[in-house]
């Protein structure tokens, strides 16, 4: 931008600014575009450099002839928002210019701009200063909205990251995979509770969305599951219990969800379904299935409907629960997504952690399109000492589907 078109000039870079500054939420992104923006049309070097906490600056973008930004670069004050340094470390003329990036009253870094033989006319510097504040602007929102962001992930990660105690004669793995370093969290659960006589309920669930609505929503899910469970009831009265107080709450967003209750005792497993995708069993030999579970209605439809499959489950086979992040990706039919899931293959006595690890690994779960929740579980084998007591094979009513 040449000084003598004064304020027509200034106010077409200004235009500009708008326009190519500040197009995504990445801060580091919209120091590149400033950056490119005044090598475009001010200036022959430009250099943004972000601080944290403290006063340290690191250069997140440069474009131009860097080197005349060589040698100590003037320090940017909010009350004086242009500093001026005239000539280089190497003695050649250099015109260099810093300015803060603020955004409510916070400062979040400076840009350099220079010239190698002329300096800035007061219309350069206005537009200078424009565009260094709508950079601000941005890289201010994209910090808040980084810092929600991570809000919720930590509020997800504290809920979902420790599953409640099974009994000692399950064992169990479990992950959970929030989708990217800066997505949105959701409503992805697991819980497993420890019910009388040796058995286990172990549930995962999938709320619609993300967020913190999602996530907040996914809490009460998981608190009614437990309120239930309480009663050792059967999966399929559990969803359809879940389903009904849920259906209550207008404001409660639909999930799906999938109950087992595990008797390692009578080698016996209980599924039921709310719209949730099938598990699968991993065998000794390392190859797995889905099962045929009976499919229902979402929870919080207040449809119920919800049917139990009763299975067996010895020792040697492990069962894998997780959310459709895990398996779905985008324009693929979900049948050929569940069989890259049973495709997969186990070593010889494989642990649930392994299985966990094989299968994220093996299915890419880090580049997921959605959150990953996965919980993986295997019965113990009963120990000679084992008496009855507690988790014999007296266990009670309802280890099948017509509880």
């Amino acid at each position: 931008m040449s000084e003598r078109d004064g304020p027509a000039s200034r106010l077409r870079a200004m235009e500009e600014a708008l326009e190519r500054i500040g197009t995504s939420s990445d801060e580091r992104e919209t120091c590149r575009e400033l950056a490119g923006f005044l090598v475009r049309t001010l200036c022959d070097a430009a250099a943004v450099e972000l601080s944290g906490g403290g006063a340290v600056h690191e250069r997140v973008a440069a474009e131009g002839a860097t080197g005349l930004l060589d040698g100590p670069a003037p320090t940017p004050d909010p009350d004086r928002p242009v500093q001026v340094r005239e000539g280089r470390g190497d003695g050649a003329a250099a015109h260099v210019v810093s300015v803060p990036l603020t955004a409510r009253d916070e400062v979040h870094g400076r840009v350099l701009a220079a010239r190698a033989h002329e300096g800035f006319g007061k219309d350069e510097l206005a537009t200078l200063r424009f565009a260094a504040r709508l950079a601000g602007i941005h890289v201010g929102h994209a910090r808040r909205l980084a810092a929600a962001e991570q809000t919720a992930v930590d509020l997800q990660m504290a809920l979902v990251t420790e599953p409640g105690r099974p009994h000692p004669n399950l064992e169990i793995a479990s992950r959970y995979l929030p989708l990217g370093g800066r997505a949105l969290v959701g409503g992805d659960w697991f819980e497993a509770v420890r019910l009388h006589f040796g058995r286990t309920l172990l549930v995962v669930g999938d709320v619609m969305g993300h967020g913190l609505d999602a996530a907040v929503d996914m809490n009460a899910y998981r608190a009614v599951l437990r309120e239930i469970a309480a009663t050792d009831l059967a999966p399929h009265r559990v969803l359809r219990q879940m389903d009904a107080l849920s259906a209550a709450d207008e404001t409660r967003r639909p999930a799906t969800c999938l109950v087992v209750r595990v008797d390692p005792a009578r080698g016996m497993a209980v599924y039921a379904s709310a719209g949730h995708l099938p598990p699968a069993v991993f065998t000794g030999g390392g190859a797995g299935e889905l099962l045929d579970v009976p499919v229902g209605p979402p929870l919080g439809t207040g449809i119920g409907g919800y049917e139990a499959l009763a299975r067996p489950i010895g020792p040697e086979q492990t069962l894998l629960l997780y959310t459709d992040g895990l398996v779905e990706r985008r324009g693929e039919d979900i049948d050929t997504s569940l069989a890259r899931l049973t495709a997969l293959r186990m070593s010889a006595g494989a642990r649930p952690l392994d299985v966990v690890d094989t299968v994220c690994d093996g299915l890419d779960a880090l580049h997921a399109e959605d959150d990953v929740a996965v919980v993986a579980a295997r019965p113990r084998p009963r120990q000679p000492q084992d008496t009855g007591t507690g988790t014999g094979t007296n266990s009670g009513t309802g280890s099948g589907s017509g509880d």
